[in-house]
């Protein structure tokens, strides 16, 4: 199915989405990779804030490179999400409702976006020139001295990505598998 949703995506948005689905994301979206992601889990474990709120939230797995002038970023293709896998069931569990990256997910992040009615999205990996084409603006908004992997607020419109794991656990990369042995 494809679908166009604005972000950020509420739960009961989230919980519509099943894996395989094509959705156009048009909003508000936020990048942070390995740092970032280590910098705000230590900010939890010590009971301080986070530079943004997570409920409905989006998160891109990205680093983008220099913006070319007049464009808002440059290449802007996303990372491998395993990476973030210590991290993203304790932001899930803060409401974030989802993730966009490349490549499969632990168990305990699957299990974390059940119980959370999130999703996780795949970014095309290889196109982050097409991707960047999607993004209308870029600021940072945290960690600045991370550089490239410093958190930034993105305003996409139609963003290509496809839900691989969904709210009821269905992940694509498992059920494209079982498809493509029939075959």
């Amino acid at each position: 199915m494809e679908r166009h949703i604005e972000v950020p995506i509420d739960k009961k948005t989230a919980k519509e989405l099943r894996a395989g689905d094509y959705v156009y994301l048009t909003g508000t979206i936020y990048t942070a990779r390995d740092a970032a992601h280590k910098r705000m889990y230590e900010a939890l474990e010590k009971g301080e804030a986070l530079p943004l709120e997570m409920k409905d939230n989006v998160i891109y797995y990205m680093g983008p490179s220099p913006a070319r002038e007049g464009r808002p970023i440059g290449s802007a293709g996303p990372t491998t999400a395993s990476r973030m896998d210590k991290y993203a069931p304790a932001l899930l569990d803060l409401g974030l409702t989802g993730m966009i990256g490349k490549g499969k997910r632990s168990e305990a992040v699957k299990e974390a976006i059940v119980r959370n009615g999130a999703v996780y999205f795949a970014a095309v990996g290889g196109a982050g020139a097409l991707l960047a084409g999607s993004i209308r603006a870029s600021e940072v908004i945290a960690y600045d001295d991370l550089g490239t992997e410093a958190i930034r607020k993105l305003e996409v419109e139609n963003f290509p990505v496809i839900v691989v794991t969904d709210s009821v656990g269905q992940d694509l990369y498992e059920t494209a598998i079982r498809e493509y042995c029939k075959l």
